[in-house]
């Protein structure tokens, strides 16, 4: 399993490769890291998930949910998205 360290320098790489007004999916964090199967990567999206929450709030990814913001990444639901920090 991937640690923290892991999760975070491979979610802000792709949302870098992707740039500014660009998103991408916390399974692609969790497939990156545990391959395609689904017992590979399916165990890594609640750390995908708690490291997106934290570099959100250090100001370093932003979450979106139907293409914005949410208002408190402790505090949302649902299908979610990654990308840079809206400048």
């Amino acid at each position: 399993m991937a640690d923290e360290a892991a999760i975070e320098e491979t979610m802000l790489r792709l949302v870098s490769e992707r740039g500014a007004d660009k998103t991408c999916c916390p399974s692609e964090v969790a497939r990156a890291l545990g391959g395609p199967h689904p017992d590979g990567w399916g165990p890594l999206m609640q750390p995908v998930r708690r490291v997106a929450v934290r570099l959100t709030k250090a100001g370093r990814v932003q979450i979106l949910r139907k293409g914005k913001p949410v208002p408190d990444p402790d505090d949302f639901r649902g299908i979610y998205r990654l990308s840079l920090p809206r400048g």
